[in-house]
């Protein structure tokens, strides 16, 4: 077993370890388990998220043991790199990590459980939200801030950011970090970085309407790289399901 804890939490290593080594058996199921099993845990009147990823295929566990660094172990480094930048993020607690001589096995990142309204999907599907286009226009400027300071959220899709309202004042934070390159960003980049978010036309208008003026860049222009990159987005990962489907079906 290898791990790291933030230093604001090593006092309560012996804890957390235990959480760990006992996950099966200790802790609250939260959330989705298809993918990845996540549970809640109390320490000292704080709620704790640790999110358990499956072990990796063959070739991945190859990789993860010797080449790559494990999904819970960026995540742990990143969300501390996104507080220094300062963007919202969980705060970053520990990760652990699994693994024998030759292969990698199981590993888990530990983060605080935030209290939050709703995640961005819920933009997707209730367009009566109360000032739903102020929100939505806050989260582009969100979005925006990203990438002034060089961050390429990879995974920016609608369940992976939480929104907090406080009257008008809208905190956004993400989550599921493993996937983030941190560099200068490119217009076109920047642009593609919004196609996973919505299906909606009238949403990416208003997106690419506010990150223009984020920008001082012509509306026209964004809005049609966003659109298209939305749209062909939208045809790969639809084609992508029917051959997921037809491979399903044949087994």
């Amino acid at each position: 077993m290898n791990y790291m804890i933030n230093k604001l939490f090593q006092p309560f290593e012996t804890k957390l370890t235990n959480y760990i080594i006992n996950f099966d058996n200790l802790g609250e199921d939260y959330g989705n388990q298809d993918r990845n099993s996540l549970k809640l845990f109390q320490l000292e009147g704080q709620t704790l998220n640790v999110k358990s990823f499956r072990i990796p295929n063959i070739i991945n566990q190859i990789a993860y043991r010797f080449f790559r660094k494990s999904k819970a172990q960026r995540s742990f480094e990143y969300a501390i790199k996104l507080k220094e930048l300062g963007v919202g993020t969980p705060m970053p607690i520990a990760y652990y990590e699994f693994k024998t001589p030759f292969l990698f096995k199981k590993s888990f990142y530990i983060s605080e459980q935030l209290d939050y309204d709703f995640t961005y999907r819920a933009l997707t599907t209730n367009y009566n939200i109360p000032n739903y286009e102020a929100i939505l226009r806050a989260f582009t400027r969100f979005t925006f801030q990203l990438h002034e300071k060089g961050i390429h959220f990879l995974d920016h899709s609608p369940g992976n950011t939480l929104i907090q309202l406080n009257s008008d004042d809208y905190k956004f934070y993400i989550v599921d970090l493993n996937r983030m390159d941190f560099k200068e960003l490119d217009f076109e980049t920047r642009i593609k970085n919004f196609s996973r978010l919505s299906t909606q036309k009238y949403m990416v208008e208003i997106m690419s309407d506010e990150y223009a003026k984020c920008l001082g860049e012509n509306y026209d222009k964004v809005f049609k790289l966003m659109w298209r990159d939305t749209e062909a987005f939208q045809e790969k990962y639809h084609k992508r399901r029917r051959l997921k489907n037809k491979l399903k079906f044949w087994k």
